[in-house]
């Protein structure tokens, strides 16, 4: 800087123009920008705005030095002589300006005949616009300053804060008894608009994973209020020289170590962005935690995003605190809050007072908030913790205790298993809040549920299963940060905290399944095909009974509610209750809803088995997107997988025959097979098993096992029979069985998509060749069959394809079954 000041005095002598003072001034500006990265580096939060602000009032000396130079030349006064002064404002004015914020500049004057003050305060305004320096500036005479203060709040707040920069004492002298004069002035009023203005700025910018470093909840401007009120009431310079009856020493310390860190990510934020930015947007969160000194790594950044949300809610916690202290005779109690005062100083006690007062909605007051900070308590909850902790989620508005709770910094000692999620951030791009307070919106969205039909079905559930559905809800993302899967992480927290709190170990068990499963509904809803019969089978398999199909979708709306702003809306709640519908709907099907799970576990064990993991992602959709379940009930993940290979390299028809202790005919085809044709020519060979699933791309697959093995030669012929049952013109003589009709069952209604055909009675020869030729001749489509006989009765079941020609032809069915057609 003192090169600077020679090159300028030299100018300075040479009556250089403004504009060349004003390039040299730019280029040290500019060197100085370049070089702020090293400065912040080896540089605390606030020091760092300190040295930049000592920089701006360098700047700003030496623009004063040249304007009055160029004034009065040689024969300049002295600067007490001159009636102008120049003054800090707002965040300047505290010495914190960050590195891109504006320059709030006051020039204050007297008019003094001869001083030509305006012509001096244009000059330096000129020179200050040509270095490039972002100045906000104002120009008033001392007189006016009481006057200007009562235009706005605004401007009366940066008065308060003024700091003198240079010129003349005397005016500093005057300015300051006119900003006594405002500072006295209806401190009541001045209190209240700042506080209302907070509200309003803390509804405009919640903490979320973007947090608003300045306007926002535990931002710059709630630390910035208890400073201004302080100042307004006790004329103190900083908040530590408040009176120690409201801020406490111990507190402070915590409060201005979090105040500290935030100070140095709002100047990486400035510096890395290049800009004035006060949003701490997510991705930014690698380049600003680099900045500050975090690991480059996810787990960095998580560290990193978890203490900038711990720091806002630290600065939240003791600036209300401090506040309610400090305006306590100004202010009137909203009495609409409904606020709770400390009766006691026993932790346990004050517990139970949240959770009595929990009957209706509530707000723990500063004061009942640092009594449970202050309050003895044991390392961690013992049995009698536990019964009080058991009672807050039998309150209608446990949202209130735990918001209380989480207020005071307290949630995660109350409630253990949540202790990893507090302030843990979640770069999903889905949520919008931090772990904890997700979950926390979760559980006030369930005791304020506005759907009426998903109301309903919450009141039909008993206290204890909705104080479980409570926990569940609180709890259901407890187990996220870890390495394993969240979902079986928070069920087991779930588990071993709800038999602390003595929950029944039925529930128990209904809220582990719950947390299994609790993003699988909004999941299915919006990204499946839900009049897809598979679809609706799998989901409901996991919910077996009304009771659990409500409390999932009780779960899914809050949870899905708790996310963010319009997350769960219209569109998606018509999804979601659709689901919801179509798997009541699913209960009935007993039988298909165990095949369903069954399907599920196997298709689980099929995504780990090795030869499923070497297939393209390509072929691995297709097998778990087959339609029949009878290929995963029956066989092993690498039979399915052998399977489904053979499949992928099916033009027209392949088979294979085995011959080792019975035979065995396996046929995957894609053209028309004709079956009927085939077990006509076979009707020597009782048929004992028979396999037909719906593969992909419209491959079937074929397993027919026979009671007996065969001779070698007539294998040939078999491998004849089976490429003549390629050709649509082959028939063969088939024997009308005898049937019984009550040993036929139809079932139209069996699901959505599928029909069901039940046959009962005496195994005879040629009976299934009969029953597979008249289907083809009705064009009827088999989706799957299971063929089982044993002591010469058959119990044959057939999935049937709803395309009407089934349903629409019972009878005619029955009476070609029967032997009355």
């Amino acid at each position: 800087m003192d090169t600077v000041k020679a090159q300028i005095e030299e100018l300075l002598y040479e009556n250089a123009a403004d504009f060349e003072i004003a390039k040299v001034l730019k280029k040290d500006i500019k060197l100085y920008f370049d070089t702020l990265e090293e400065t912040f580096a080896t540089t605390g939060g606030k020091d760092f705005l300190v040295k930049h602000t000592k920089k701006i009032d360098t700047v700003l000396k030496i623009i004063y030095k040249v304007a009055l130079r160029s004034m009065f030349g040689d024969y300049a006064p002295m600067k007490n002589s001159v009636p102008l002064g120049l003054v800090a404002l707002g965040s300047y004015g505290r010495e914190q300006l960050c590195v891109h914020s504006d320059i709030d500049l006051m020039i204050v004057y007297k008019e003094v005949p001869g001083y030509n003050l305006k012509e001096m305060i244009e000059k330096m305004l000129y020179i200050l616009w040509d270095t490039g320096l972002k100045i906000g500036h104002r120009v008033h005479t001392v007189e006016e300053l009481y006057e200007v203060s009562k235009t706005d709040i605004t401007i009366k707040t940066a008065l308060v804060e003024s700091r003198f920069i240079e010129g003349s004492h005397f005016i500093w002298v005057d300015t300051q008894n006119a900003i006594s004069q405002i500072r006295h002035d209806n401190i009541k009023e001045f209190i209240e608009l700042k506080l209302k203005e907070q509200e309003i700025k803390h509804r405009k910018f919640p903490l979320t994973m973007e947090p608003n470093l300045k306007e926002g909840v535990g931002g710059f401007r709630d630390a910035n209020l208890v400073f201004w009120i302080g100042k307004a009431i006790y004329n103190v310079d900083n908040i530590k020289n408040l009176p120690s009856s409201i801020v406490d020493e111990k507190e402070y310390r915590t409060f201005r170590i979090a105040l500290e860190f935030l100070f140095r990510v709002r100047s990486a934020l400035h510096l890395a962005t290049g800009k004035k930015e006060d949003k701490l947007r997510l991705d930014l969160i690698p380049s600003i935690a680099k900045l500050v000194g975090y690991e480059e790594s996810k787990q960095g950044h998580m560290k990193f995003a978890k203490k900038v949300t711990e720091s806002l809610k630290i600065i939240r916690l003791y600036s209300t605190i401090w506040l309610d202290k400090l305006t306590k005779e100004y202010v009137v109690v909203d009495s609409e809050k409904n606020f709770i005062y400390p009766k006691t100083k026993d932790f346990n006690t004050l517990l139970g007072e949240l959770s009595d007062h929990a009957e209706k909605p509530f707000y723990a007051h500063s004061t009942f908030l640092q009594q449970l900070l202050v309050a003895d308590r044991p390392d961690r909850p013992d049995e009698t913790l536990y019964k009080t902790i058991a009672r807050f989620f039998y309150q209608p508005y446990s949202y209130y205790i735990l918001s209380s709770l989480s207020f005071s910094r307290l949630l995660k000692y109350v409630i253990p298993p949540i202790r990893n999620v507090v302030d843990l951030p979640q770069f999903d791009g889905y949520h919008q809040y931090a772990v904890d307070i997700h979950s926390m919106k979760s559980v006030y969205h369930l005791e304020h549920i506005e759907d009426p039909f998903i109301h309903d079905l919450f009141e039909t559930l008993n206290k204890d299963e909705k104080a479980m559905l409570k926990l569940v809800t609180f709890l259901h993302d407890a187990g996220k940060g870890r390495k394993r899967d969240h979902h079986f992480v928070g069920a087991s927290l779930f588990k071993v905290f709800a038999n602390k709190l003595h929950i029944d170990p039925e529930l128990i068990k209904t809220g582990e399944t719950l947390i299994h499963y609790h993003t699988l509904m909004s999941n299915v809803a919006q990204r499946e095909d839900l009049y897809s019969e598979k679809v609706i089978l799998a989901f409901a398999s996991h919910f077996k009974t009304k009771k659990l199909l409500a409390m999932i979708y009780i779960l899914t709306y809050a949870d899905m509610n708790g996310v963010g702003k319009d997350t769960y809306n219209s569109f998606n709640a018509r999804l979601i209750k659709t689901l919801y519908l179509r798997s009541i709907e699913a209960l009935s099907h007993t039988i298909m809803l165990d095949n369903a799970g069954k399907r599920i576990k196997k298709e689980q064990t099929l995504k780990k088995h090795p030869d499923f993991l070497a297939l393209s992602k390509r072929e691995q959709k297709k097998i778990l997107q087959i339609p029949s379940n009878l290929l995963f009930l029956r066989y092993k993940p690498e039979r399915i997988v052998a399977i489904a290979k053979k499949g992928f390299q099916t033009k027209e028809y392949e088979f294979l025959i085995s011959n080792k202790r019975h035979l065995t005919i396996e046929l995957i085809r894609a053209r028309s097979f004709n079956l009927g044709y085939f077990l006509g020519k076979l009707t020597n060979l009782d048929v004992v098993n028979m396999d037909i699933c719906k593969l992909f791309d419209d491959l079937k697959y074929f397993k027919i096992d026979f009671s007996v093995k065969v001779d070698r030669e007539d294998i040939l012929l078999i491998e004849e029979i089976l490429h003549n049952s390629f050709n649509d013109s082959k028939k063969s003589t088939l024997h009308l069985p005898v049937i019984q009709k009550e040993e036929l069952e139809i079932d139209c209604e069996h699901s959505q998509s599928y029909a069901m055909m039940r046959l009962h009675t005496t195994n005879q020869k040629g009976l299934l060749a009969y029953i597979i030729n008249m289907f083809d001749e009705m064009g009827i489509d088999i989706v799957s069959a299971k063929i089982h006989t044993i002591k010469n009765r058959v119990r044959d079941i057939f999935l049937i394809e709803k395309n009407g020609n089934f349903c629409h032809n019972t009878d005619k069915i029955i009476d070609k079954l029967t032997g009355e057609d």
